[in-house]
């Protein structure tokens, strides 16, 4: 969308709040959380099709997996907003050639898999189903499938190996935050949208950092972010080093948040092979 017409839709909505906060902030809930890309094009679908594929349900949505099997250790893949499993074609190949065993998935609302919206904590519980399932030894995560890989590893202590987190965010609050800020929302329309937060998941959104979430996971973690990332600050690469103890930090500059670059894949192959 462009800048006019989010500033009109954020001062709709902050109308709407003197009329009704609670509505309001369903909106600006529902606005936040649906995905506006993310779906699979004809070259992905293409590409996708040289994988074996199953749907897993999870509380009513189908859940699409990809596996590309393989004898070395098996690892799940997980992308970011607005993304879908195709985002890691040139790694998959790389994995592929030292034959790990790959599974991906396509998060909630994105690439084939079903659901309208969207929130980082459906798709840890989601990321767990498909783990529990593939039982992998390592999970490697871009920006909120990072984050969301993290929560899922450490509520569900899942016996990984290595984690890896590509320009991921320390906390949901933050992305929040943003959001808040792009639209322009007046205080009655946070205020109702910290409980609407409060009322479907018993938690605000600041609880979700990775300080409060990362007391049980024991993987080995390599934390790759680009000091030049426009869309999550490299500030959140260090807050998340700084509680996750048993991790490395790499930073990179010029490869933007992404981090699509044979560089960052050098680092990936090193960490797993170490």
């Amino acid at each position: 969308m462009n800048n006019t017409l989010v500033k009109t839709i954020g001062k709709l909505i902050n109308t709407a709040s003197y009329l009704s906060p609670s509505y309001a902030a369903k909106i600006a809930v529902d606005l936040f959380s649906t995905p506006r890309k993310g779906k699979l094009h004809t070259e992905e679908l293409k590409y996708l099709k040289s994988a074996k594929q199953k749907t897993f349900v999870y509380d009513g949505i189908n859940i699409h997996t990809y596996q590309w099997q393989g004898a070395n250790k098996t690892i799940l893949l997980v992308h970011g907003w607005e993304s879908n499993t195709y985002r890691w074609n040139d790694l998959i190949e790389l994995l592929q050639a030292e034959d790990y065993n790959i599974v991906a998935l396509d998060a909630p609302g994105h690439g084939n898999s079903g659901h309208k919206t969207f929130n980082a904590v459906l798709y840890s519980e989601c990321i767990n189903m498909v783990a529990q399932e593939f039982k992998p030894d390592v999970i490697i995560g871009h920006s909120i499938g990072g984050t969301a890989s993290a929560l899922a590893t450490n509520n569900n202590k899942l016996p990984i190996e290595k984690l890896i987190m590509l320009g991921a965010p320390s906390n949901f609050d933050e992305v929040i935050e943003n959001y808040v800020n792009i639209m322009g929302y007046n205080k009655r329309v946070i205020k109702a949208m910290n409980d609407y937060y409060m009322k479907h998941f018993g938690k605000l959104p600041s609880f979700y950092a990775f300080k409060n979430f990362s007391e049980h996971i024991t993987a080995e973690g390599l934390i790759i972010h680009d000091k030049k990332d426009r869309i999550i600050s490299y500030r959140d690469a260090l807050q998340i080093s700084k509680y996750y103890k048993n991790s490395k930090l790499v930073k990179t500059q010029g490869f933007g948040h992404g981090l699509k670059n044979e560089i960052v894949y050098n680092h990936i192959l090193e960490f797993l092979n170490a």
